[in-house]
């Protein structure tokens, strides 16, 4: 890491699926905020160009915003090396994008998570991990997202994905009005 590299804070949460709570799913916040809420920020323009507003109130924007993406479903395995190889770059081939080796961040609301999946490089060395060139490959016109760089000293990062902070619900739920008439 160079004097002027900025570094971020990763956490990692265990968290009951949003659309399949008898699964358990790898929520990510960066720097204390939800990674689905940074990408929200990041697509909201993008989105504005496709959508007529005059279709959507307010509340339904944001909840379409904000309920883009998914927190991953990873198979469960007994001491957690499937998250841990997919999050340091080591993704399996259905969470890996084929032409660019990107891998899956966040899935689809659907439960296939390459359907809608959010994309970044994942670079990892011994001493930090890099996310970096996010993109949604179902919008190649979007280009790459303004998200990140975000680089993560590896002690850290190796920590907070050994300790992933379980939650009983989504963090996002209220937001997205799950449980609302």
């Amino acid at each position: 890491m160079s004097p002027s590299t900025v570094t971020h804070r990763v956490r990692f949460l265990r968290h009951p699926h949003p659309g399949f709570p008898h699964l358990m799913a790898w929520g990510i916040r960066i720097d204390g905020t939800d990674l689905r809420v940074l990408v929200a920020e990041a697509t909201r323009a993008l989105w504005s160009r496709e959508l007529d507003e005059d279709d959507y109130t307010l509340r339904e924007s944001e909840e379409s915003l904000l309920g883009q993406h998914a927190p991953l479903y990873l198979d469960q395995d007994a001491d957690g090396a499937r998250a841990r190889a997919h999050f340091t770059g080591d993704s399996p081939p259905e969470l890996r994008d084929r032409d660019t080796g990107a891998s899956c961040l966040l899935g689809c609301p659907c439960g296939i998570d390459a359907c809608w999946p959010l994309l970044a490089m994942i670079r990892a060395t011994s001493t930090e991990v890099v996310w970096s060139g996010f993109h949604q490959p179902n919008r190649p016109e979007w280009g790459r997202l303004p998200l990140g760089p975000y680089v993560f000293p590896r002690p850290a990062y190796d920590e907070a994905l050994a300790a992933p902070v379980p939650l009983t619900e989504d963090p996002l739920a209220p937001l997205l009005g799950e449980g609302q008439p």
